[in-house]
């Protein structure tokens, strides 16, 4: 298993509108998270800040990962969400969120 964090910027006029999308996602979203093995999955926030947690418990991320990117619904989803993000100062590429390191873990 795998542990995940990260952090991304919210447009400040985007906070609302992003908890409301995911007080209800639409139908199949949470299904494909599950799909790429991804679990315990939990996105909080802070002022303009989004932190997020997940583990991942399959054998091939990159996989996983490119079959969400394919996926209709998901790039649905992204289209609604990540307008209402703003890439992270310290993010190279990509898409909004930035990988933090972990530097501890207590079981």
């Amino acid at each position: 298993m795998r542990r995940f964090g990260q952090i991304c910027k919210v447009k400040p006029d985007g906070l609302a509108d992003y908890a409301r999308y995911h007080a209800n996602p639409i139908p199949g979203v949470n299904e494909m998270i599950k799909a790429c093995n991804l679990q315990n999955y939990s996105i909080y926030s802070i002022g303009d800040l989004l932190f997020t947690y997940c583990e991942y418990v399959g054998e091939d991320y990159d996989a996983d990962m490119a079959k969400m990117a394919a996926d209709p619904t998901t790039q649905k989803w992204w289209g609604m969400v990540t307008p209402l993000m703003e890439k992270f100062e310290i993010r190279e590429g990509g898409g909004p969120w930035t990988d933090m390191k972990e530097i501890y873990h207590l079981d």
